[in-house]
């Protein structure tokens, strides 16, 4: 995952002045037929992600959605 954060960080900087920071990791399992997202993480690598503020973000965008999280996934 740091991967995909290093090469994009800073293709966002340069492009809008947008201030990057990682403040959490994880994945999304986004299952379209059942209209499901589950967002989960790990302790591990960038820490755990505030699935509090990322449910609600994913929310706006899929209304008609189930969406859960959990602290734990891989």
């Amino acid at each position: 995952f740091a991967v995909i954060y290093d090469s994009v960080f800073g293709e966002l900087e340069r492009a809008g002045g947008v201030d990057c920071e990682c403040i959490g990791g994880g994945r999304i399992k986004h299952d379209k037929d059942a209209k499901k997202i589950h967002s989960s993480s790990s302790p591990m690598g960038f820490g755990r992600a505030k699935h509090s503020v990322s449910t609600e973000k994913i929310k706006t965008h899929y209304p008609d959605y189930e969406i859960t999280w959990a602290n734990e996934g891989y």
